[in-house]
């Protein structure tokens, strides 16, 4: 029987590697570095082909095996033939979020993460954040998820276009947020007002909370505002990465609208 220890360290040993061929392409066009990339034996089609040519042309090492071989490596559910190893995910600072934006001569639109644990939700958020134009997401390093094999899958690339800040405390980010004039929005079923209702077009910072729990109710607290997203049917949640896409397009819709 496996104990909880040896779990962790495996998942510690395969955290660091992208899999399925379009994670890997989008991981090939980035700049990000890669160690070496596991393609399956036999004969090849379609864009492992292109991931061989991009490989070879960054200089990236290629290693053919066999399909068990990769099947034992793979931390998602399909690999597709293709496993990229690469080194840690480099996370950001939360300033470098907000240089991002001002670079970008644009408002801070940043999204805090209380507590997402399912990676494939994270994914799912990742994903959605980088079409919505989100500047960086907030993860705390506690009792949260990380950037994993299964978030890259997910997130079909969108992690390499996304900055990802890991930080000790969430509480003291928001407040680092707020002293840079960046209003806080926490969502919240309790809340009395309506994501729709509020004015989203300034520099703002979405706050999610966990998968069943919600927002921690000290970061709640922290909040400048709480907004709910409406209830009709017997149901009296959403999944964290639905609950995300709804209010950060309304972001989009209402900065469209100026």
């Amino acid at each position: 029987m496996r104990n909880n220890n040896s779990r962790k360290n495996k998942n510690e040993e395969f955290q660091d590697q992208v899999e399925g061929r379009n994670s890997v392409l989008e991981l090939l066009d980035s700049d990000r570095d890669i160690n070496k990339i596991f393609i399956e034996k036999g004969e090849k089609h379609g864009s492992i082909n292109k991931i061989i040519v991009k490989a070879r042309e960054k200089k990236v090492v290629i290693v053919e095996v066999d399909r068990q071989k990769l099947n034992k490596m793979a931390q998602t559910e399909n690999h597709q033939g293709v496993i990229a190893i690469v080194p840690p995910f480099n996370y950001c600072e939360v300033k470098d979020i907000l240089d991002e934006a001002y670079r970008k001569n644009e408002k801070p639109f940043i999204l805090i993460l209380d507590g997402i644990e399912d990676p494939h939700n994270l994914g799912a958020i990742i994903r959605t954040a980088e079409t919505a134009g989100v500047h960086g997401i907030i993860i705390p390093k506690r009792r949260a998820c990380n950037v994993n094999s299964t978030v890259y899958k997910v997130a079909s690339g969108a992690v390499e276009h996304m900055k990802i800040a890991r930080v000790n405390n969430l509480n003291d980010e928001i407040n680092y947020l707020k002293d840079n004039d960046v209003w806080v929005h926490g969502t919240a079923v309790e809340a009395s007002k309506y994501y729709y209702e509020e004015n989203l077009t300034g520099a703002i910072a979405i706050v999610i909370g966990n998968e069943g729990k919600g927002i921690s109710n000290l970061v709640k607290e922290n909040c400048d505002v709480l907004l709910k997203i409406p209830m009709k049917g017997k149901i009296s949640s959403l999944n964290a990465s639905v609950s995300a896409g709804i209010v950060m397009y309304e972001v989009v819709k209402q900065r469209m609208n100026l």
